[in-house]
Formats: structure tokens, C-alpha cells, sequence
């Protein structure tokens, strides 16, 4: 026992010891989300359809590295670009301050083509006279960027097609040019920036063909150089990049180095941009964005800070309830509680799991529920106490009771966060990650650490004082079961109002996760009426928007949501309102809607897998299905009312509410397997007494670690709904329902259905 009890001591101080080795210094070695930093996370679809079936395979690998090699010359820091399915690749890019500037580089197909302008003499035969005088007649367009004329019949010949080069917003110019391009962006070696010397020093874009290609070019231009010395007139070749002109300078001279330029009135940022895209090479296919989340730096402080605030707040709570409740074994649960968020921290660490908002939240709601592991020893050691035992045997009988029903009660919560880390996305696998590792670390500190300090504390003193307070004089005698048909009563009343209000509200249940659309907060520097905003959309040809307050009426910040990307329309319309640089937009998020449809799926499939999963557990844990399917009931009883009371506050169900739904799923069960462990234990105890006097007494014998357990989960998820902020608020306000409606389901609805069953085993 001695030597044992000197190598659990080694291995706790070892791996606390390697923990924060990982830990140290924080600020380096964990890693923020990029809901906590700010950044963005895209999830870009490579449109293979548009490309030759040949050419398709390795597509989606090459546009990995052409992005990989983008990103790289950007300049951002540890970037994430990975592959997912056949068509789709996700990038997280932390830190990013300019979202636009960003889409632009990834975004881009960048597939660049030179291609020769019709001389004089193709367009002349081109035209042909209607009758009219060629007047300045009204143009139209034609198929986006060609155009004709309504006094000229235009006939294209064979090999050719019209494009419209843009010199600025009040002059275009209509080129026909021919179809196959003499150069393309493949014989690029490199492309810069330089000062165009002959006009006004704009930035240019350099460009620097290998040999095959400065042949060609140099064939080019001396070719044109003949022909406008014999005529006098200058030949042009027009520079397009992704199917829209650039430029189309005249070829007067011959350029035999393989060099040439791009010029388009850019700015420098945009010059260095499109170079930089250049050298990086085309993308194999054209690529959309099906799903971006956005967050700036801004609202990340904002968030940590909040997120910060609220654990403080809440794990100061639970150590103040459990050290005047427990007392001394109060203390060492404290302390295991400590460990608790070292081993979560240092696992993120050792992991290279970052830290989200849905992370902390995940932390804070670990603390409340690793206490129940501490309870339910604790609970275990008071009634070993009771019999008589001596301190030492009475802490052993405790573990060793307590094990089983520990055990089973973080296994069915394990199961839904699993789920959610394979199904979930961004900062829901977050909180998968940071929940997960809670778990498994709660049962360690619960089950291991504190029983070696226990085991220390009563070497020398075997008889070692274990004092702890008591909600009940004596063991309650509380009547649960006679009032479940009350009980059922009124939740089939809740559960309907709330049913009702879901079906009548709609879509409106839905956020943009999976409906689709376009949601941007945005803060303004100055009070801004709702009225003019929402007009400001209507004038534009808007009418589908929401439009609503965020925050504090001090915060002047709205939500606005959209259907499909309307970017541009809402960044006109704000400066129309409150002028350029008097507002900021703090979060975007975009989801089309093929990604909108593919997540409710799986949210729905996530839901549905872990209910058979738990009910697969339940029953075989208890060797019998009536208990699997009373506990499935109660799930769906808390679940539904979850769901109700979103509906009936006008709140939408988002990815994040999925993860408290499913959190919800995993607590209830963990108040309920409690219960039923207790039920299937006195069973066999209590042989003579009826069924329901079993299931009676279980529930009494439970209640006081019930509510403990609940109170000291629900201050922590108080905390989280006041302090977190804003953007978790819905989260928190979901985990308040089902922390109470779970509680509240496991005594009155789950424990008194098994009894139909009539099941005494």
C-alpha cells in the first residue's frame, strides 16, 4: 500500500508538473479561437462542374496549395487550410483584420489570358449598316459584358466575342476580341509592383514570362510593330484576368525580354495583392465561398474579457458553496477542481486545440458538473459514516459505490459531445474538445486525486474527523411518485404551447446556420435611429431584411440579416446613413444555402445518434430496455421543452444552440443514471416493498446530491447568462432551461415511467 500510494503521488505531481510545462507561458502556448482573437473561418466549394471531367481529380489538391501559397505571401500567422469531402476546403485564418482584402486574394480564380483585339478590318465586316446613321444610339447589355447596339446589327465572326473594358465608372470601351488567348498565365515566372514612369506614377503590375513564353510575346509585338509601321495603325492586346479586360495597351514597339505589364488605375495594396495572386498561380477551378464566420478583433477582446469574467465569477461560487458545505472534504474537492482546469488548459496545449468562446462556456459548465463526481463520493461517505464504519473503510466503501454510477454518468454525457465534435463545425468543436476533456479529467481528479489525498489524510489519523453539513435532518420522505400524473400533466401543457409557437413562428426559428444568408453586427460611433436604417435597405431594393438592437441601448450596435450576400448593398447603405468610418462591422457571418440544409442535417443526425446511442448504453448498463426508453423519453421531454421556450422568447436555433441542446441531453441523463443506479441498487435491498416504494425511496435518497448537484451548475450558468455577453447569451439562456427542466424530468418524469414497465430488476 505504501510503495502504491508513493507512485500515485509521483504520477499526479508528474503529470501536473508536464501540464504546466505545457501551459507556461499562456499566452503563447494556448491558443485563442478565432471567435476570441478575430479572424475567419471559410469553407470554400471548388466548382468542379466547371472544369473538363479529366481534369478534376486532383483539383481540389492543387487549389489547396495555390491558397496554401496565396496565404503563405499574405503574411498570416498559422493559418489552417485543409481539404473536406470532394469539393470543399476550410480555411481558418486568425488575426485577419481586412476580411475584403482577404476573399479577394483567396478567392480569386486568377486565370490570366492575353489575348489580340480585332484589327479595324474584322470589326468593319463585323458591322453591318441597318439603315440608321451610327449616332450614339442607347446601348444595352448582352450576356453581362457584351454588348451591341440598337442602330447596328452586329454579326461576331467565328473565333471572336465582345468585352467591355471598364477605364472608369462613367467610361467603358467595347473590344472584340479573339477566343483563344496567345499567352496564359502558366508561362508565368513572377509578377511586382512598379511606378508606371509615363503617366502619373501609378502602380503596375510587372509581369515576367519563362522562355517559352517571352518567345511568344516577343513574336507578338514585333508582329504588331510591322503591321503599324506598314499602316499606321496600332494593333492592341488586351490583358484579362478571370474573364474581365484589365487593360489593352496598343503594341508599338517590339519587347523582346519576356516582360510586360498590367495596368487598371489600382491602388498599391491592390497591385501588391493581384501580384502576389500571380505568382501564387491560377486555381484549377473557379471557387465560391459557401460559408464564412467573421469576427474582429474588437468583439474578440470583448468576448474574452466576458468569457473571463463569468468564470471567475462562477468558479469563486462553487468553491464558496463546497467549502461551506463539505468542509474539509469541501477543500479537497476544491482543490481537485483547481487541477481540474490545469489538466483542461494543458491538454488544449498539448492538443493544439484552441480556446473558443463555446470553449469557456464549455469550461465554466465543466466546473459546475466535475462537482457532481465530488457529490456523489462525498454523499456516498456520509451514508458509510452512518452505519458505523471507521473513516478509512468508510472512504473506501464510498469510491467503490460511487464508481459505477460515475462512471455511467459521464459516459452519457461523453456521448453527445463526441457527436458534436464529429458533426460540429469552427467554435462548436470547441466546446466538444474543451467539454470532452473535462470530462475524462473530472473523473480523474474525482476518483483518483482526491481519493489519494483522502488516503494521505488518514495514514497517520484513521480516524480523521469528515464533518459536513446537511440539507436534511434525516432522510426525506418526499411522495414524488404519487404526483406524476400531475407532473405529466403539465409538461404535455408546456410542451404543447411551446410546439405550437415553434410551428407558428417557422423559419423564423432558424438562424442563418441553417437557413443561409448573411448576418453582420455592426457598431456605429454615434446613436443611430432603426427606422432610417431599415429605410435606407428598402430604398435599395431590400425588403427582406431583419433588422434589430444588440447589446446595451448605450452599445449602438445592430444585427442585420439578410438573404444571400448582400455585402455590398449594406455597406452603401450604412454610409449613406452614418458616413465612411463612422461605424464597424464586428461580426460576419455568411452561409449559403446548400451548407445552410447540410448543417440542419447534420444537426438533426447528431441528435438522433446520440439519443441511440444513449438509450444502446442505458439498456445495456441496466439490463433492461424499459430503463433506456423511460431515460429516452425524458431527453426528448427536456429537449422539446428546450426547444418550446426558444420559440416562445423569439430566439433562433443556431450551431451553438445545437451544442446546449445536446449538452442539455448529456446533463439530464447524468441527474437521471444517478436515480436509476440507486433504484437498481435497492432493488436488491428492499425485496419485500413494492416497486414503487423502491423508486420512492431512491429519489429521496438522491435528492439532497440532486439539488447540490443542480444549484451548484445552475450559479455557474447564471454567471455565464449575465456575464458572457451578448453573443453566448442564447447559449446560456438554453443551458438555464435544460439544467432546470432536466432536474425537474429526472425526479418527476423519467424515474416514474419505468415504473409502468413494472420492472424490479
Amino acid at each position: 500500500m505504501h510503495k502504491n500510494f508513493k507512485w500515485k503521488v509521483v504520477l499526479i505531481i508528474g503529470i501536473v508538473a508536464f501540464l504546466l510545462w505545457k501551459i507556461y507561458p499562456p499566452q503563447e502556448k494556448i491558443s485563442l479561437g478565432l471567435d476570441l482573437q478575430g479572424g475567419m473561418h471559410l469553407v470554400l466549394q471548388v466548382e468542379l462542374d466547371k472544369i473538363p471531367e479529366e481534369a478534376r481529380k486532383d483539383a481540389v489538391a492543387r487549389a489547396v496549395e495555390v491558397i496554401r501559397n496565396r496565404i503563405d505571401e499574405f503574411g498570416v500567422r498559422e493559418p489552417s487550410i485543409q481539404p473536406q469531402g470532394v469539393d470543399k476546403i476550410i480555411i481558418q485564418l486568425p488575426g485577419i483584420t481586412d476580411r475584403k482584402r482577404a476573399l479577394d486574394i483567396i478567392g480569386r480564380t486568377a486565370h490570366l489570358e492575353f489575348r489580340l483585339v480585332a484589327e479595324n478590318s474584322v470589326l468593319s465586316e463585323a458591322v453591318k449598316k441597318k439603315g440608321a446613321e451610327e449616332k450614339g444610339a442607347d446601348e444595352e447589355k448582352v450576356d453581362g459584358d457584351t454588348k451591341e447596339t440598337k442602330a447596328l446589327e452586329v454579326v461576331v465572326p467565328e473565333g471572336y466575342e465582345f468585352k467591355t473594358l471598364v477605364h472608369d465608372k462613367r467610361n467603358e470601351e467595347t473590344l472584340l476580341l479573339e477566343k483563344k488567348p496567345i499567352l496564359t498565365g502558366d508561362k508565368l515566372v513572377t509578377a511586382g509592383v512598379q511606378f508606371d514612369t509615363s503617366g502619373f506614377g501609378q502602380p503596375v503590375v510587372s509581369l515576367t514570362f519563362d522562355k517559352e513564353g517571352g518567345s511568344i510575346f516577343s513574336d507578338v509585338t514585333q508582329e504588331a510593330l510591322r503591321k503599324f509601321r506598314s499602316d499606321g495603325n496600332p494593333r492592341r492586346l488586351a490583358i484579362v484576368l478571370d474573364g474581365k479586360i484589365c487593360s489593352a495597351p496598343q503594341m508599338k514597339q517590339h519587347i523582346p525580354s519576356g516582360k510586360a505589364v498590367i495596368e487598371g488605375n489600382f491602388n498599391y495594396d491592390e497591385a501588391s495583392d493581384l501580384a502576389l495572386i500571380l505568382r501564387a498561380g491560377a486555381l484549377p477551378a473557379p471557387v465560391i465561398v459557401a460559408e464564412e464566420r467573421s469576427v474582429g478583433p474588437t468583439l474578440g477582446q470583448d468576448s474574452i474579457t466576458k468569457g473571463i469574467k463569468s468564470t471567475l465569477c462562477g468558479f469563486a461560487a462553487v468553491i464558496l458553496i463546497i467549502a461551506v458545505y463539505y468542509l474539509l472534504c469541501g477543500m479537497v474537492a476544491i482543490f481537485a477542481l483547481l487541477l481540474n482546469i490545469v489538466i483542461i488548459m494543458g491538454s488544449l496545449a498539448c492538443f493544439g486545440a484552441a480556446l473558443t468562446l463555446p470553449g469557456i462556456a464549455g469550461i465554466i459548465l465543466t466546473i459546475g458538473m466535475s462537482v457532481d463526481a465530488n457529490v456523489l463520493v462525498f454523499e456516498r461517505i456520509r451514508e458509510e459514516l452512518k452505519t458505523g464504519k471507521t473513516t478509512r473503510s468508510a472512504i473506501s466503501s464510498g469510491y467503490h459505490r460511487a464508481f459505477g454510477t460515475i462512471l455511467d454518468a459521464n459516459i452519457t454525457t461523453l456521448i453527445p459531445a463526441l457527436l458534436l465534435f464529429y458533426f460540429g463545425t469552427g467554435p462548436i468543436k470547441g466546446f466538444a474538445v474543451t467539454l470532452s476533456i473535462g470530462l475524462v479529467s473530472s473523473m480523474f481528479t474525482a476518483l483518483f486525486v482526491t481519493r489519494v489525498i483522502f488516503d494521505f489524510l488518514t495514514r497517520e489519523r484513521r480516524e480523521l474527523n469528515l464533518k459536513m453539513l446537511s440539507l436534511f435532518s434525516s432522510e426525506p420522505n418526499v411522495n414524488f411518485v404519487s404526483k406524476r400524473f400531475i407532473a405529466f400533466g403539465i409538461s404535455i401543457i408546456i410542451i404543447a404551447v411551446g410546439l405550437i409557437s415553434f410551428f407558428m413562428r417557422g423559419e423564423k426559428n432558424y438562424g442563418i446556420d441553417f437557413t443561409g444568408g448573411m448576418l453582420e453586427q455592426i457598431k456605429f460611433h454615434q446613436e443611430i435611429d432603426i427606422g432610417s436604417v431599415r429605410n435606407a435597405f428598402h430604398e435599395r431594393g431590400i425588403f427582406d431584411v431583419h433588422i434589430q438592437t444588440f447589446g446595451d441601448r448605450n452599445s449602438n450596435e445592430i444585427i442585420v440579416r439578410t438573404k444571400g450576400d448582400t455585402e455590398e448593398i449594406v455597406e452603401q447603405a450604412l454610409e449613406t446613413i452614418a458616413g465612411k468610418g463612422n461605424y464597424e462591422v464586428l461580426r460576419v457571418e455568411r452561409v449559403g444555402p446548400a451548407v445552410g440544409s447540410d448543417l440542419r442535417q447534420k444537426a438533426i443526425k447528431s441528435i438522433i445518434f446520440a439519443l441511440i446511442a444513449i438509450l444502446m448504453y442505458v439498456g445495456w448498463r441496466f439490463r433492461s430496455v424499459s430503463y433506456g426508453v423511460a431515460a429516452i423519453i425524458a431527453l426528448f421531454h427536456d429537449v422539446l421543452i428546450a426547444v418550446g421556450m426558444l420559440a416562445l422568447t423569439g430566439r433562433e436555433i443556431s450551431l451553438p444552440i445545437i451544442a446546449a441542446l445536446l449538452t442539455i441531453v448529456g446533463y439530464s441523463l447524468n441527474d437521471t443514471i444517478v436515480i436509476f443506479d440507486r433504484i437498481r441498487e435497492d432493488v436488491k435491498l428492499m425485496k419485500k416493498s413494492t416497486f414503487v416504494d423502491v423508486v420512492n425511496k431512491s429519489i429521496n435518497q438522491t435528492l439532497a446530491r440532486t439539488i447540490l448537484t443542480s444549484l451548484t451548475t445552475l450559479i455557474v450558468v447564471v454567471f455565464l447568462f449575465i456575464f458572457g455577453g451578448q453573443v453566448i447569451n442564447d447559449f446560456a439562456f438554453t443551458l438555464l432551461v435544460g439544467i432546470i427542466v432536466g432536474t425537474y424530468s429526472s425526479v418527476y418524469i423519467a424515474s416514474p415511467l419505468i415504473i409502468g414497465w413494472g420492472r424490479k430488476k
